[in-house]
């Protein structure tokens, strides 16, 4: 249990501290994902250690199931930072049994997240929610309007609302922003 519980503090720490914060610069999620882990690593060992019954395990994944992640505040990234984070503590929950299988899975995780989540890989891409103080009838203004604000390609656009009296438009965007000034934008 004690090699499983190193494993596990040095994978949070590294997905937590060395991959999620040092990229997103959330810290308010640092410690959910510190806390989910650390306490998915304790249940798993207790339940290995009381060799309790096969019910429970799945008692505990129901309960998994009941936590929300559907807040518009935490991004799809996020969830899958959730996720890992779940994923470790499960995996050196049981390191005692398999330690190499454990170390092993660890650092595929790790990679994966480090490789998946890589700001060269995608970090031109951007997605915004855009407040228009205009309604264009045609699409191709909307195009034109949204690029030259954005100072950026738009790839995609969804319209999500238009307000007559008010001459709004919300847009859900999908952009790129040009190498230039992809340095200083997020």
């Amino acid at each position: 249990m004690t090699a499983g519980l190193v494993m596990d503090l040095a994978s949070i720490v590294v997905l937590a501290y060395g991959l999620y914060y040092r990229r997103h610069h959330r810290r308010d999620l640092l410690f959910a994902y510190v806390a989910l882990n650390v306490g998915i690593f304790a249940v798993v060992s207790l339940l290995l250690v009381q060799r309790v019954d096969i019910a429970v395990g799945f008692g505990l994944f129901g309960v998994l199931s009941i936590i929300r992640l559907r807040s518009s505040e935490i991004t799809q990234q996020e969830i899958a930072y959730y996720f890992v984070a779940i994923v470790l503590g499960l995996v050196n929950g049981i390191a005692g049994r398999w330690p190499t299988t454990a170390l092993l899975l660890d650092g595929v995780l790790l990679a994966v997240m480090f490789i998946a989540d890589h700001p060269g890989l995608l970090g031109r891409t951007r997605h915004q929610l855009v407040t228009l103080d205009v309604v264009h009838a045609d699409p191709d203004l909307l195009r034109v309007d949204l690029e030259s604000r954005l100072r950026a390609h738009v790839l995609h656009y969804v319209v999500t609302q238009i307000d007559y009296v008010r001459d709004v438009t919300v847009v859900d965007v999908r952009f790129v922003v040009p190498p230039h000034r992809r340095a200083g934008a997020r």
